[in-house]
C-alpha cells in the first residue's frame, strides 16, 4: 500500500476503500509511469481514488445540474435548441425523428453531459500528471547546468560521490536537481548501494534525455577515476551551457508568436464588439431578449460580455504561458510575507508581499467609498482594483531594482574577492579588503555585514568552517537574491568540501559573468512584449473612443433621414449611452488583460498588478475625460 492509512482524513478513507482497487488495473500502466515522473506527496493508490471519486462525483453534479437547466428553460428555448442540434449533427439531420418527450430529451442530454463530465476528469488526472512531470522536466533543464558546474568544483577538493550529490541537495536554488539528487542518496542510503538509488532514480525521473545519462555517466565515471570524473563534468558542464543557451533562443521565438496571438486575440473582440454594434441597426433581431434561466439576454449583450469574458481568459491564459516559457532564472522571487504585525509593517516599503497585505483591507475600504458615491458596480471593482494594485505593483519595481544593482554589484565584488585569494590572502582578509577598497552601492551595506562578521573569529566553540558558511549563508539572506543564493552557496559548499579556494572563485567568476549576462539579454528580450502589452491597449482605447466620439453620437441623425425611407433600418435600437457603457467594458477587460501580459514578461505577478493598474486607470481618464461616462 503507497499510503499510510491512519494518516488519512475521512473523505480519504472513503475514497480509498470505494476505488484504491483500480490502481491496479492495467488500464492505468501509463498513469503510473507519469506517477512516477511527477513524484507527487500521495500514494498512487490514493491519487487513482482521489480521480475515481472526483469523475462520480462529476456525473451526478453534471447530471443533475444540466438536467434542471434543461427543464428550466423555456419551451420555445428549449425547443430551438433541441432543433438546431437535430439540424447540426450529422446523419441526424437526415432522419426524421418522432418528437419524444421533453422530460425524456432533457435526461438524456442531462446523461450525455455527466458521463462526458466524468470522461474529462479521468483525462485531466492524466494530463495533470503529465503538466507536473512536464514542470519537473524543464526545472531540470534550467538548473542541472549550474549544479553540474558545481560538482566539477566540488571534484577537485573531494572525491566522495555521497559528500558532492549531498553538497547539491542542500542547495535550492538546484530546483527539482536538488530533489532528484536527495531522491538517488535516500535511495542508496536504504538499498546500501548508491549505483543503485541513481540507476532508480534515472529510471524515473522525467529529463529522460538530460538528467538520466548524466546520472548513470556520473556513476560509470566516478567507479573509473577521480580524473575521469572531473573530465566528465567539465566536459558536460559546458555542452548543457550549449544546450541551455539554445533552449533560451527557443523560448523567445515561442514568445514572439505568443505575442502576435495575444495581439490579434484581444483586437478581434473589440472589433467584434465594433460591428455588432453598429449592425443592430440592420440587424434588429440581434436585439431581441432571449429568455435564459437568469432572465431575458440579447443576443448583442450576449456577444459584448461574451467578448470581455474572452478577453479577461485570454489575458490569464497569456500569462501563464510566458510564466510556463520564460527560463527559471529570469523569473522573479516569490516574496514572502515576514511574521508577526510589526515585521509585516516594517516590511511595507521593501516586500510587497507585506504591501499586498495591508493594500488588500484599504482596496475593500476603497470600494465601500466608491459605491458610496454613485460608482457602477464595474467601477467600484476597478477602482478598488487600482487602488491595491498600484501601490503593490510599485514597492515590486522597487524591490526589483535594487535587487538588480545587487546582482550587478555582486559581480564586481566576486572579482574582487577572486583577485585576493589569488595573491594567497585568507577569505576573510580579502572580504574585508573588498569592503574597504571597492565601491559596491546596494551592496556595500551587505559586504561590511559580511566582513564584521568574519572577523568574529576565534570563538573556541566553533570551527573556522562553520563560521565561515554561516556568514556566507547569512550573506545570502541580507542579499535575498536568486543570484546570490546560487552563486555565493557555490562558495559555501566547495571550500567545505575542501576545494582550492583559487579554483573555486575562478569557476564562480565564470558562472556569475554568465548568469548575469542570460538575465540582462532575455530581461531585453521580454522589454519587447511589455510594449507589445501597451501598444495593444491603447490601440484598442483609440478605436473604442473614436468609436463612441464619431459613430455612436451620429444614430440620432441617422433616425431622422431613415424615417422618410421605405429602407428596413432602424437606428432607435441603438442606445449611445448603454452602447457606450458596454464599450468601455469590454476596453477595461482588454486594458487588464494586457497589463497581465505585459507585467507578467517584466518581472512577475506583482509587476502584472501595476501595468494592470496603470491601464485600467488610464483608459478610466480618457473615458471620463471626454465625456463618456
Amino acid at each position: 500500500m503507497a499510503t499510510d492509512g491512519p494518516t488519512l482524513g475521512l473523505l480519504d478513507r472513503g475514497l480509498y476503500a470505494l476505488f484504491a482497487h483500480h490502481a491496479n488495473d492495467e488500464g492505468h500502466a501509463t498513469t503510473r509511469e507519469r506517477y512516477r515522473a511527477a513524484n507527487p506527496d500521495t500514494g498512487f493508490d490514493l491519487y487513482v481514488a482521489r480521480v475515481y471519486g472526483l469523475a462520480w462525483f462529476a456525473l451526478v453534479t453534471g447530471t443533475f445540474v444540466t438536467g434542471t437547466v434543461a427543464l428550466a428553460l423555456p419551451a420555445g428555448t428549449f425547443d430551438r435548441a433541441v432543433s438546431l442540434l437535430a439540424r447540426s449533427l450529422p446523419v441526424l439531420d437526415r432522419l426524421t425523428l418522432p418528437t419524444a418527450p421533453r422530460v425524456a430529451v432533457a435526461l438524456s442530454v442531462a446523461l450525455l453531459a455527466g458521463v462526458g463530465l466524468r470522461s474529462l476528469v479521468f483525462v485531466a488526472g492524466n494530463r495533470y500528471l503529465a503538466w507536473v512531470a512536464a514542470a519537473r522536466r524543464a526545472d531540470i533543464a534550467a538548473t542541472l547546468p549550474g549544479a553540474v558546474r558545481y560538482l566539477r568544483v566540488l571534484a577537485s577538493g573531494t572525491h566522495d560521490r555521497r559528500a558532492m550529490l549531498r553538497a547539491v541537495a542542500q542547495q535550492n536554488a538546484y530546483g527539482e536537481t536538488a530533489v532528484a539528487f536527495r531522491r538517488a542518496l535516500n535511495h542508496g542510503t536504504l538499498t546500501g548501494s548508491l549505483d543503485a538509488g541513481l540507476e532508480r532514480v534515472a529510471s524515473e525521473t522525467p529529463s529522460r534525455d538530460l538528467l538520466a545519462p548524466f546520472l548513470l555517466k556520473f556513476r560509470e565515471h566516478a567507479n573509473q577515476s577521480a580524473d575521469a570524473l572531473e573530465g566528465y563534468l567539465e566536459m558536460e558542464g559546458r555542452l548543457l551551457s550549449h544546450e541551455q543557451s539554445r533552449r533560451h533562443e527557443r523560448a523567445t521565438g515561442y514568445l514572439e508568436l505568443l505575442a502576435e496571438l495575444f495581439v490579434v486575440l484581444l483586437v478581434v473582440p473589440a472589433l467584434v464588439v465594433l460591428i455588432v454594434t453598429v449592425m443592430g441597426v440592420l440587424a434588429p433581431g440581434l436585439s431581441r431578449p432571449v429568455a435564459t434561466p437568469v432572465g431575458s439576454v440579447s443576443v448583442r449583450s450576449g456577444i459584448v460580455y461574451g467578448s470581455a469574458a474572452f478577453v479577461l481568459a485570454t489575458g490569464l491564459l497569456a500569462s501563464f504561458v510566458v510564466t510556463t516559457l520564460r527560463p527559471r532564472n529570469t523569473a522573479a522571487p516569490s516574496y514572502e510575507r515576514p511574521s508577526g504585525v510589526l515585521a509585516t509593517l516594517r516590511t511595507i516599503p521593501s516586500n510587497p508581499a507585506s504591501t499586498l497585505t495591508v493594500c488588500l483591507p484599504a482596496g475593500g475600504v476603497l470600494a465601500v467609498g466608491c459605491w458610496l458615491l454613485g460608482y457602477r458596480p464595474v467601477n467600484v471593482l476597478l477602482l478598488s482594483y487600482v487602488g491595491v494594485g498600484l501601490p503593490v505593483g510599485a514597492v515590486a519595481v522597487r524591490r526589483a531594482r535594487r535587487d538588480d544593482a545587487k546582482d550587478r554589484e555582486i559581480q564586481d565584488f566576486v572579482h574582487a574577492v577572486a583577485g585576493h585569494v589569488a595573491l594567497g590572502r585568507p577569505f576573510p582578509e580579502s572580504v574585508r579588503r573588498v569592503a574597504d577598497d571597492v565601491q559596491l552601492g546596494a551592496l556595500a551595506e551587505d559586504v561590511e555585514s559580511l566582513a564584521f562578521t568574519l572577523s568574529l573569529g576565534d570563538s573556541p566553540t566553533e570551527a573556522a568552517d562553520d563560521r565561515r558558511a554561516a556568514a556566507l549563508d547569512q550573506f545570502v539572506d541580507r542579499v535575498g537574491t536568486p543570484m546570490a543564493e546560487q552563486t555565493i552557496g557555490l562558495v559555501v559548499g566547495a571550500l567545505d568540501a575542501g576545494s582550492d579556494a583559487e579554483d573555486v572563485f575562478e569557476t564562480l567568476q565564470t558562472e556569475i559573468g554568465k548568469l548575469y549576462h542570460q538575465r540582462k539579454s532575455l530581461r531585453a528580450a521580454l522589454i519587447v512584449y511589455v510594449a507589445v502589452g501597451w501598444t495593444t491597449a491603447l490601440l484598442v482605447v483609440g478605436i473604442t473612443v473614436a468609436v463612441n466620439v464619431y459613430v455612436l453620437s451620429e444614430f440620432a441623425q441617422l433616425s431622422s433621414v431613415a424615417s422618410g425611407q421605405t429602407v428596413a433600418f432602424d437606428p432607435s435600437v441603438i442606445d449611445p449611452e448603454r452602447e457606450r457603457y458596454r464599450f468601455y467594458v469590454v476596453t477595461q477587460a482588454t486594458m487588464l488583460a494586457c497589463g497581465w501580459f505585459a507585467g507578467t514578461a517584466s518581472r512577475g505577478f506583482y509587476e502584472a498588478l501595476l501595468h494592470s493598474s496603470a491601464l485600467v486607470l488610464a483608459a478610466y481618464v480618457v473615458f471620463a475625460g471626454v465625456g463618456l461616462l
